[in-house]
This record gives structure tokens, sequence and C-alpha cells, in this order.
């Protein structure tokens, strides 16, 4: 392929990828916009900018007590997840073939199926128990979804480890346990640290499911968002939506960086 027809190709690759990211990012540019605005009702371009609607979030008890909730119920399911999901990567593997694919399946279930089904099927499942409108019935909900996440990240730093480590530390002296804490651990650290990550995005941002479970007395961030959206439109859901994608970003910033430095362990 000669030069000019080489640049012109890559030129051309550029700028369809540009107008790509473009058109996915323009509505969160526009939402980021409007969070500015001075305006009382939702407007764009806004009329003047200001801090008048993060004023009216971090002032309003009504937004602070889903936030502090939707806080709370990710990092519980963090810590369930998390030791479920690595349990899962670690013992999945060990089982026979068969039992192997069936145990894998339905961990990742939640990835494939439609996330309306599993909300109705947990919502029938625990309102036999009365736990519709409840802070466990979330957690619980959610950590059957965050858990194929951290699974998956797990078992991707699995991968990369040489068995032989772990056979030598038990030809050492070091019981199954010692070794799991001194020579597992550290190893796949990074792939936990991504699934705990992952796992605290699918939680705090999650609403379909929260739809069916938090009822009146367990309403989260999102949940509320719904709300407001469906019975009173302001900019303050413009400066909410704005602090979750900073955060959701921050988060996945820091779980690629995580993701870097496992393939560089691996590498070594």
């Amino acid at each position: 392929m000669s030069a000019p027809r080489f640049l012109l190709t890559r030129l051309l690759a550029r700028t369809v990828v540009g107008s790509i990211l473009l058109f996915l990012a323009f509505p969160i540019a526009v939402v980021f916009v409007v969070s500015f605005s001075s305006a009382n009702y939702l407007t764009f371009p806004p009329p003047a900018f200001g801090l008048k609607w993060y004023v009216a979030y971090f002032g309003n008890a009504d937004w602070l007590g889903p936030t502090w909730l939707s806080i709370f119920v990710a990092a519980s399911v963090v810590l369930l997840s998390t030791t479920l999901g690595t349990l899962a990567a670690i013992g999945i593997p060990r089982l026979p073939g068969p039992l192997r694919v069936v145990a894998s399946g339905l961990i990742l279930s939640p990835l494939i199926v439609p996330v309306i089904l599993v909300a109705i099927g947990i919502y029938y499942t625990f309102s036999r128990y009365g736990l519709i409108g409840t802070p466990i019935a979330i957690v619980l909900a959610h950590t059957c979804l965050a858990v194929p996440f951290v699974m998956t990240s797990v078992s991707a730093s699995l991968a990369g480890i040489d068995s032989r480590l772990e056979q030598a530390a038990l030809s050492l002296g070091a019981t199954p346990v010692s070794t799991f804490w001194q020579v597992t651990v550290p190893l796949i650290r990074p792939g936990v640290l991504v699934g705990a990550l992952f796992a605290f995005i699918t939680s705090f941002d999650e609403v379909v499911v929260s739809l069916f479970l938090s009822g009146s007395g367990a309403i989260t961030l999102p949940r509320r968002m719904w709300d407001d959206l469906q019975f009173q439109i302001d900019p303050t859901i413009a400066a909410v939506s704005t602090l979750m994608v900073v955060l959701t970003a921050l988060l996945l910033a820091s779980a690629h960086l995580l993701r870097k430095r496992t393939e560089r362990l691996r590498t070594m």
C-alpha cells in the first residue's frame, strides 16, 4: 500500500472512530453542562451557569438518604461478591468436567439472562419471605449480579499463575491455607481488586432490580432518580447524574490501571 493511500485510510479510520466517540459522549456532555445551569428547569443551552443544583443536592435529605443507602448497599455487595466470586474462581476449576460447566453456567447466568427476568424471579422469591422494601433484599440481589464480574476477573488472574509456585510452597512444608494466603492471594490481588471495583459499580448504578425490591423503605439513588424523572424533573437530577458519571469513570480508570498491573505481573 502506498504512503498517501495508507495515510488516507488512517485518517478515515480516525475520523470514523472519533465521530462514533463524539456521538456516544454527546448526551453525557449535555447532562454535564445542564448540571451547572441556573434555570429552574432542564434547558440547553443554559441561560447562565452556577452551582445551584449541586448545593440543592447536598442540602436535601431526600437525595442524601438514598445516596448513603446506595453506598452502604454497594459496600456490602463488594464484601459478599468478592468473597464468593474469588472462592468460585478458585474452586470451580477443581470440579469434574460436567459439574464445572454447570456451576460456571449458573454463576454467569446473570450476565446472559435479561435483567428484567432476573428481577422478576428475585422479586417473587423474596416476596415469600417478606424481604421486599428492605436493604438486605437489595444487597442479596445485587450480589447475584456482581459475583460473575468478580469470578471472571479473578479467573483471568488465576490463568496467568504458574501452578508450580503453589506446588513448591506445599513441598516446602506450607499448609494449603498458608499457601493460599501467602502465595495465591498476593498474585491474584489485582484481579480481586478489579472485580471488587466492578461489583461496586454494578450495585451503585443498578436500577431495574432496585425498582422491584426497594418498595418504600429502601430507596436507592438510582431509584430516587427514576422517581424524580417520573414526577418532578429539575436540574438536580443532572447534577446527580454528573457525579455518578465522574465516580464511575474514576472507578473504571482504577480498574484499568489494576488490569495493566496484572498484565505486568503476568509477564514477569
